[in-house]
């Protein structure tokens, strides 16, 4: 789990990025937390005394020049070899540092030959940073990251994100979510277009199938009452809306039409056969229900192990795609056989009443 704290510098996010750090410490199903802002080194820095070096005829550049002198080097000149241009330097030994008493020891030349040590016209001022500054879209960022020990990832992330929504943040100062949560978000948004995708085709198939609209749309009334048992039946087993509670209700959007196909498609014939609508209903529910109820109540009795967690070690991983169908089935189940048949003979009335008369 990562999660990236933008700002415009380090000071800005590093009061966030704490908090974010004591949130995820906190959450028993998290180890290893760390930020990118407490893997830090000791820092010392050499601030100038302006007015002293004024008065020796020296510079602050000096200084920085003869602490990395050896990286800063101009050429003596160039050579021609074979048609190349190449530098010409002088190697000279590389000067070592114990101690920054070293560095204060230096000396630099005036432009008088007067040599100053580096600590007469600087202070050294310790202090810690940052091992990496990175930044993205010109913003300065660091990570917090923790490992997840509980299979329940959906949870985890779900308890992390509701504290880290109450933080107070400065304005300036924006949270993005990466690694694991990331996954889990860009997941959820790919089921949800494939569940709009699976209702274009269903629907699709029907109208061919069925060779009308009409039908095909009071079949999809099925649908929502599929959402309502899912989410109770989650709720009452103490289960989180996670990747398989989704993949859960993607197979419901297969199965639950089945039961409003069979009923409509027993409707339809009675109707051909001369039937009205109403008797078509009453009839094609009479003698449809023990078929749906016997193929709801087989798949239900066969999702039970699942729903129980009897798989053994895979429970937490299947339980809630378990749970979900089989909330969906009953809900379903029920609400089919009375809200489907009202759509659908309401939608009747529309189809036969004829501009210019009345129904009879």
């Amino acid at each position: 789990m990562t999660y990236y704290v933008y700002g415009d510098s380090e000071n800005d996010i590093k009061d966030t990025v704490k908090d974010i750090e004591k949130v995820m410490k906190d959450e028993k199903d998290l180890k290893n937390v760390n930020s990118g802002l407490s893997r830090t080194y000791d820092e010392y820095t050499f601030v100038a005394d302006q007015e002293k070096l004024s008065k020796l005829g020296l510079t602050a550049s000096q200084i920085s020049k003869a602490l990395m002198s050896e990286t800063s080097q101009d050429p003596l000149t160039t050579v021609k070899k074979d048609g190349k241009e190449l530098d010409v330097n002088i190697k000279t030994e590389k000067d070592e540092y114990k101690s920054v008493k070293d560095l204060e020891n230096k000396k630099i030349t005036s432009a008088t030959g007067k040599e100053v040590k580096i600590g007469d016209v600087a202070k050294v001022k310790e202090g810690t940073t940052s091992d990496t500054v990175s930044k993205r879209d010109g913003k300065v960022y660091a990570d917090v990251t923790g490992e997840v020990t509980s299979d329940n990832v959906t949870a985890v992330s779900v308890d992390v994100q509701k504290k880290i929504d109450k933080l107070d943040m400065p304005d300036n100062v924006t949270i993005d979510t990466g690694g694991v949560s990331a996954d889990i978000a860009d997941s959820f948004t790919k089921l949800g277009l494939a569940m709009l995708a699976a209702i274009a085709i269903v629907y699709l198939v029907l109208v061919i199938t069925f060779g009308g609209a009409l039908a095909p749309f009071a079949i999809l009334f099925s649908l929502p009452f599929t959402i309502i048992g899912a989410l109770v039946g989650l709720y009452v087993s103490g289960e989180t809306i996670s990747l398989n509670a989704m993949i859960g209700m993607l197979m419901l959007i297969g199965i639950v039409v089945t039961n409003a196909i069979v009923l409509i498609d027993r409707v339809i014939h009675k109707e051909a056969e001369g039937l009205s609508t109403r008797e078509a209903l009453l009839e094609a529910g009479s003698t449809r229900l023990r078929p749906i109820l016997m193929t709801a109540i087989a798949t239900i009795g066969a999702l039970i192990p699942l729903a129980l967690g009897f798989e053994g070690g895979s429970q937490v991983i299947s339980k809630g795609l378990g749970v979900t169908v089989i909330g969906g089935l009953i809900s379903s189940t029920l609400l089919t056989l009375l809200i489907v048949p009202i759509v659908y003979e309401v939608l009747a009335k529309f189809r036969k009443k004829k501009p210019g008369t009345e129904e009879e």
